[in-house]
């Protein structure tokens, strides 16, 4: 990997810290170069003082609650699939497909605008206490109405992604946990990614939140209350997955579209998905999906390049590529697990100036 292993010693050295402190459970990191993958877990899936469970330890197996890297990791490869395959453009209107974009400052919105987050929706409105159906959910978010002009301003939202999701699923006819598997996971080898897991594995699962409303914190089941009510099923969240798995997709970007000798997505895609389409635009800069350098979400740290571009979720994980260093960064924890004050924001800073400044080479 041509890393100096003192430097990558003090990045494992910050998550034991992290985990010693108390600000994490546990942690799986994998930093990949050159082909290969350095794999590193410290502490605890769940913890006794948070569930009556008792302690499981984190292991390299351990499925994590990714919440928002599914905008990544799922959404986009679908939406890039359909550029490929000639059944849209980033500048279709979503009153193509969906009536309520007919009308008013919500005609002008297209695919673009929902995959940089300048549609100008709010965040995460409330989609769940209000007892609806997942049909009730949907047709709720697609009324929704813009709070800023489209393409005005970076304003990042989960509802640009849950219709995204419905976009997917009607254009393919499929829904979008059987393409994500189909066209996504089983191509790369990326076997324990999945929506839902099922009962039967739950004991590989980190624990998240315990609400205050539930007998136990979340545990193999979504922890993004808008997805859960949605039947853990969504365009922005509801992956779960392995570092080793999210590992791979991390490697299929850094090789441009291919991994183990197989083209998943074409240069032209990737190309497209990490140039700057948000210039001079308030509050970001952003690609198709990713966050890049200079976005107000980006959490690269100060030493990886320029060209870095990644993602975060929630829940306490990232994905990071470096294409300059040849690096690829997955950091996964369940900070969550001791409730949402606790946060990974400049952890993940920190790790990835040790491993960027371990580069030899």
């Amino acid at each position: 990997m041509n890393l100096d292993p003192v430097r990558i010693r003090c990045a494992l050295q910050l998550l034991d810290k992290e985990v010693e402190e108390g600000n994490i459970p546990g942690a799986v990191v994998a930093i990949g170069r050159q082909g290969q993958l350095l794999e590193y877990v410290t502490g605890k899936a769940m913890d006794n003082k948070v569930s009556k469970h008792g302690d499981l330890p984190a292991a390299a197996h351990t499925l994590y609650d990714t919440a928002s890297l599914t905008k990544v990791v799922v959404t986009l490869p679908l939406i890039l699939f359909l550029l490929e395959e000639g059944k849209l453009r980033l500048d279709d209107k979503l009153s193509l497909f969906f009536d309520e974009f007919k009308e008013g400052v919500k005609a002008d919105i297209n695919v673009r605008h929902l995959l940089t987050h300048t549609a100008g929706f709010v965040s995460a409105p409330d989609l769940y206490s209000h007892g609806w159906t997942r049909e009730e959910i949907i047709q709720f978010v697609l009324r929704q109405q813009p709070v800023t002009a489209p393409g005005s301003k970076v304003e990042y939202s989960d509802l640009g992604y849950i219709i995204l999701g419905q976009l997917i699923e009607l254009l393919f006819g499929e829904p979008l946990e059987q393409l994500a598997y189909s066209r996504i996971f089983a191509p790369l080898g990326m076997t324990d990614s999945m929506f839902c897991p099922p009962a039967e594995i739950r004991d590989r699962a980190a624990a998240t939140e315990h609400y205050a409303n539930e007998d136990e914190p979340r545990w193999g089941v979504v922890h993004d209350e808008n997805a859960y009510a949605m039947g853990g099923i969504g365009g922005h969240a509801g992956l779960f997955s392995t570092a080793r798995d999210l590992h791979r997709y991390a490697q299929l970007w850094l090789e441009d579209g291919v991994l183990n000798g197989h083209r998943l997505l074409s240069q032209a895609s990737l190309r497209a998905s990490v140039y700057n389409l948000t210039p001079g635009t308030p509050g970001g800069s952003r690609g198709l999906g990713w966050a890049l350098k200079g976005d107000k979400l980006d959490a690269s740290g100060d030493l990886l390049s320029a060209a870095t571009y990644g993602h975060t979720g929630y829940t306490g994980t990232s994905l990071y590529v470096d294409p300059e260093s040849k690096l690829t960064i997955v950091l996964l924890t369940n900070r969550v697990h001791y409730g949402r004050t606790k946060s990974v924001v400049r952890l993940r800073a920190l790790l990835h100036n040790c491993i960027a400044s371990a580069v030899l080479d």
